[in-house]
């Protein structure tokens, strides 16, 4: 099974209060992290494959951190339980470039929309 995935510039509707450094929306002055890796990940999924629509997408809103760490993921749109525990975990092995705010490195809350394919 394959998926790929892309940040979109929505933002989450929900903030986490408790983090110690607000993160910043995307907006004018403030770019997107980036992903450094490829956006295809590779996942057994014998399992998935009669139980999977297709195509299925999983949104998930994240935090990247200052050092480019997925923080705080959350699963918005579910395809199913196992499955979005898969992908959360991918993602949260993902190495990011950080968002960044006046050169300067920067937390940023995103959404990030999961398209899974499963290949035999």
């Amino acid at each position: 099974m394959l998926f790929t995935a892309s940040a979109i510039a929505s933002q989450p509707t929900t903030g986490d209060a408790t983090a110690s450094t607000p993160a910043v929306r995307i907006s004018t002055g403030v770019t997107a992290p980036q992903l450094l890796q490829s956006n295809t990940v590779v996942i057994p999924g014998d399992a998935f494959d009669n139980v999977i629509p297709q195509p299925a997408e999983v949104s998930l809103t994240l935090n990247v951190d200052e050092t480019g760490k997925p923080q705080d993921i959350q699963v918005v749109k579910s395809v199913n339980k196992d499955l979005d525990a898969r992908v959360v975990e991918a993602v949260r092995k993902m190495q990011w470039r950080p968002g960044k705010l006046d050169n300067q490195a920067i937390p940023v809350d995103m959404t990030l929309e999961v398209n899974v394919v499963v290949r035999p």
